[in-house]
């Protein structure tokens, strides 16, 4: 870090973008919590199954990477799933060593009840937004998140 930047007192909390954006996470989480808990389910289930049901059968690292949860606690959360029914586990066809997580008919049933309400919250956080800003919004994230990749050598693709 160079020493002329400035400081965060100096930038101001509503300045800086990832106090922003971990604001904006806690309340989309927060509004859909109650619907989650009606599900049995948590929020590292929750990004399980709604990673399965775009990208079915990833592996428990690669799952872990997308969902954006620790391995370890998307490990717990996959043991539930799976004990309610919800994702099954295969050994991978071209790797034994390897496992993969399926998302079931219960699973899906389960998401695509909880997805109205993640639509809706999506909704309301781009309300009176133009959706040119909102595309313009949404690359701008990409190419943040692309350059997240560059600070630990892209191992790390969260």
């Amino acid at each position: 870090m160079k020493d002329s930047a400035p400081r965060l007192g100096e930038i101001g909390l509503a300045n800086y973008p990832p106090y922003l954006m971990n604001r904006i996470m806690g309340r989309y989480n927060a509004a859909i919590r109650a619907e989650m808990a009606k599900l049995g389910l948590t929020t590292p289930k929750m990004r399980a199954l709604a990673v399965l049901s775009v990208m079915d059968g990833q592996v428990i690292g690669q799952l872990a990477v997308h969902a954006i949860v620790e391995q370890s606690t998307l490990s717990r959360a996959i043991d539930a799933l799976e004990s309610d029914g919800m994702v099954r586990r295969a050994p991978d066809g071209a790797d034994s060593r390897l496992v993969r997580v399926f998302i079931t008919e219960a699973g899906r049933t389960a998401f695509d009840a909880l997805w109205p309400h993640m639509a809706g919250t999506y909704a309301d956080l781009f309300a009176g937004i133009d959706p040119d800003e909102q595309r313009a919004f949404v690359a701008t994230l990409q190419k943040i998140h692309a350059n997240t990749g560059k600070t630990d050598g892209g191992k790390a693709e969260v």
